[in-house]
């Protein structure tokens, strides 16, 4: 199952107020493993950025000044997200902002059911408790410090980490068939261990391990 963990940021909260995205990032996710493949750009909004937004992610007006719109990544962004299962922190918010400017396109807008919100997941599981991503990264400790502000690309890699672990699923399940499963575990350089190590008893330990418990037995029950 491949999955992309999404995140956009915007010039503001609302699209009735006419706000636009200024930067979508994703990552690729395929059996919760991380791909090398990603998305990432920042857009020129047409429009200034809120003050309130500004210091969410500190994009200025004149940084995007000079960045490509959304018509001409468009295709691009449908193409990487094709097929696949989206992630999403909030995926309301996103959401409407994606499918505001698909709409000013005249394109087909996306479809919420082949959506997972990890943000109803975690009210799910912690009923009453904070919810934010920095909230859900310290209850699971994924290490945040680089998040001084609100990217879409660090944002994407912390809420892979926090997906993980909503799952219950601190490792991925792998298919040792798969080559390419065990080439990126074996490269990757990622200092956060997701993964177990199994290891099967030989014959032997299994006999001595069934002496154990037969003499276990007698000891307890016939002494």
């Amino acid at each position: 199952m491949k999955e992309i963990i999404l995140d956009t940021e915007t010039t503001g909260l609302s699209v009735s107020e006419g706000h636009r995205i200024v930067e979508i990032g994703c990552i690729e996710l395929n059996d919760l493993i991380p791909t090398e493949n990603k998305f990432h750009c920042y857009l020129n909004p047409e429009r200034k950025v809120s003050e309130k937004a500004l210091e969410v992610h500190g994009y200025t007006d004149e940084f995007l000044s000079n960045k490509k719109k959304f018509s001409e990544i468009v295709d691009e962004f449908l193409n990487f997200i094709e097929n696949k299962r989206l992630v999403i922190h909030n995926a309301e918010f996103d959401l409407s902002h994606l499918n505001n400017e698909l709409a000013l396109l005249g394109r087909k807008k996306l479809n919420s059911e082949n959506t997972i919100d990890t943000l109803v997941m975690a009210r799910d599981k912690f009923p009453g408790s904070p919810i934010s991503l920095d909230a859900l990264c310290k209850r699971y400790r994924v290490d945040n410090s680089k998040r001084t502000q609100h990217t879409a690309l660090i944002d994407c890699d912390l809420l892979a980490k926090v997906y993980i672990n909503l799952l219950d699923q601190k490792e991925p399940t792998l298919n040792f068939k798969n080559e390419e499963n065990i080439k990126t575990i074996i490269n990757s350089n990622n200092t956060n261990q997701y993964y177990k190590k199994i290891i099967k008893p030989s014959e032997e330990e299994l006999n001595l391990h069934k002496e154990y418990l037969k003499n276990t037995l007698k000891k307890n029950f016939f002494s």
